[in-house]
């Protein structure tokens, strides 16, 4: 699945700029998907679990820790000089979206090993499920609860580093002795990470459904192995079908096989787009989008039937 996504978004330019219906479409669309979390999480039985495992998750210490490193590596990274000769505000995007995507990711991985994997070893799963509760909608609810989880983390740190671009553009201005910029090309320069900060979701949710599905067999150290190792192969899979196109078939055979079992998280990675100062073009959003959601269906599915015959006694 991933290398045919691969395929289908190497036929488009990933480098473009958006159009103003491009962003109503991009602004309706993540409108509907609050909403849906909202109407999920507050009007069915797999709420419950789901509001239950978001505040879990934002108690704990390892959200407030990871709060806190990502505002300061941002406040950081927007006031020492990258030495990039005038690159500085592209070098502040790239660092500043890795910083979030890692934080991102960390939550989403450790939120399912504690909120799955603990609560069955711990037999309080159990206790859960003799209440007019499912185990599909435990699943559903645990991967939703974690999906909330990560825009509780996501949003003030976005607003933040988006705040912080707007005010590199006129530091950098100042430090060069420009004249000051005007509000239009800090909004410029500040629109063109949105569509980094949506990817960055994308795949921290794909990430949490990979995860929810193993923390229903393995344990915690496992789980954050296991998905580690899927991340780094996930970026990987690209070039591992590339390089060995005109090797032995064997080994062709088998790159192919990893790249289509496991997700191809390259496809959320815009450093390219960061890199030549261009936006991110609808089409390939609505790719991911669509990508997405096929992974996660296939995740999810995957922990119904690794969770069904799970003896919790």
């Amino acid at each position: 699945m991933g290398l045919a996504v691969n395929m289908l978004l190497a036929e488009k330019d990933p480098i473009g700029t958006l159009s103003r219906h491009e962003w109503s479409l991009i602004g309706g669309v993540s409108l509907a998907v609050l909403l849906g979390l909202i109407v999920v999480t507050y009007t069915t039985r797999m709420g419950i679990i789901a509001r239950a495992a978001t505040k879990e998750a934002v108690r704990q210490p390892v959200y407030l820790l990871l709060l806190f490193i990502a505002t300061i590596l941002l406040c950081l990274n927007t006031i020492l000089p990258f030495f990039s000769l005038g690159d500085d505000l592209k070098m502040l995007k790239d660092c500043g979206l890795a910083t979030i995507l890692i934080c991102s990711l960390l939550l989403a991985v450790w939120t399912a090993s504690t909120g799955i994997a603990d609560e069955i070893e711990g037999k309080t799963a159990m206790t859960l499920l003799s209440k007019p509760i499912n185990r599909r909608q435990f699943i559903l609810g645990k991967y939703v609860g974690i999906v909330n989880a990560i825009l509780a983390l996501m949003i003030p740190l976005s607003v933040l580093f988006l705040g912080l671009i707007a005010y590199k553009v006129g530091y950098d201005a100042h430090e060069a002795g420009q004249e000051k910029p005007e509000w239009a090309e800090r909004g410029i320069e500040t629109l063109q990470v949105i569509p980094g900060l949506l990817l960055i979701f994308l795949e921290a949710v794909v990430m949490a459904a990979i995860s929810v599905a193993i923390a229903t067999r393995l344990p915690m150290v496992v789980n954050m192995v296991t998905c580690f190792t899927i991340f780094v192969v996930g970026h990987l899979t690209p070039v591992l079908v590339q390089t060995v196109l005109q090797e032995m078939e064997y080994v062709k055979f088998t790159a192919q096989l990893v790249a289509t079992i496991l997700p191809s998280l390259e496809v959320f990675n815009i450093n390219a787009a960061v890199a030549t100062g261009s936006t991110v073009p609808g089409v390939y959003l609505g790719a991911s989008l669509a990508y997405c959601a096929a992974y996660s269906a296939i995740a999810i599915l995957l922990a119904f039937i690794l969770f069904e015959d799970r003896d919790l006694a």
